[in-house]
């Protein structure tokens, strides 16, 4: 099993009409991974704490309708957390947020993880805000002493984060139990480091989106590989760079200590990206939707 801990919230999506007008989604850059191996057919679980409100609800409902285990998720009585994206005419977003006094914000680190866990995803505002940030850092560190494979997708967002300075030194610390390191081109600028720089820190893998450039990886061995973005009529990249966590964990998990073709790994979360930017909001592919 799968298990992808952090947020779950509600994305405001702009429409064309009426004007002005926004569109709630379910959203999250953990709860979008989740989603997404639901629908590759992974078997996977939400850890996270989210609202007994409205929105919690449906928050839910779509995970239990991509077949995911919410056995995890703690619930409480605070508001959800919105996010209201703005779109670029490229389909690119930037973020605002709403985020004080929110449920998943007071995320408590749970005793265990399901039965059969092997591997673990973190990331996004999940490891920024308090408390919760320090209940998922040390989720992070138990579960990578334990052996998982984890994954660590930081997914900047500056509005969110006060002291940079003192947040990129914490990035840094979490990275000796990181397995794989996924970041974009405009997350590893703010970061202020390299791929080679991270790898000798402790993660075996920095995987690295650039949008429509491809996607790259650097590995501990000294590898190198890339392949390029499928070409799609793009209607926005919310959710993208989540399907492409979900698309690495559902190769990688699914043999683990066994080599790794790197290209088809790149070329399958390549594929999955690109469907997911074809549609309105973060609404990843399902696996048949990759057969070709």
């Amino acid at each position: 099993m799968i298990v992808v801990g952090g947020e779950a919230l509600i994305d405001l999506v702009p429409v064309a009409r009426p004007p002005g007008a926004l569109v709630p989604r379910a959203g999250g850059g953990p709860y979008n991974t989740a989603l997404a191996l639901g629908r590759l057919g992974a078997e996977v679980a939400f850890c996270s704490r989210v609202s007994t409100d409205g929105f919690g609800e449906m928050l839910l409902a779509g995970l239990r309708a991509a077949g995911v285990d919410v056995s995890p998720v703690q619930r409480g009585p605070e508001p959800t957390t919105l996010a209201v994206p703005s779109l670029a005419p490229d389909g690119s977003a930037a973020y605002g947020f709403y985020v004080e006094g929110t449920a998943d914000r007071l995320f408590a680190l749970p005793d265990a993880l399901p039965a059969g866990a092997r591997a673990l995803a973190l990331g996004t505002c999940s490891l920024v805000l308090e408390p919760g940030a320090s209940a998922y850092e040390a989720l992070l560190r138990r579960e990578s002493a334990r052996g998982l494979l984890t994954l660590l997708d930081p997914n900047i967002r500056p509005a969110l984060i006060a002291d940079p300075v003192a947040y990129r030194s914490r990035f840094l610390s979490w990275l000796p139990y990181v397995t794989v390191l996924k970041l974009s081109e405009e997350d590893a600028a703010w970061l202020g480091g390299r791929p080679e720089e991270w790898l000798a820190a402790g993660p075996a893998a920095v995987v690295l989106t650039r949008g429509a450039a491809g996607l790259a990886v650097w590995t501990r061995d000294g590898g190198r590989f890339s392949v390029p973005a499928r070409r799609v009529a793009v209607v926005d990249t919310i959710g993208a760079g989540d399907t492409v966590n979900a698309a690495l964990l559902h190769r990688l998990a699914s043999a683990p200590g066994a080599p790794v073709d790197w290209p088809e790994v790149l070329g399958y979360a390549a594929h999955a990206a690109a469907l997911t930017c074809t549609r309105a909001g973060a609404e990843p592919p399902y696996a048949d939707r990759l057969s070709g």
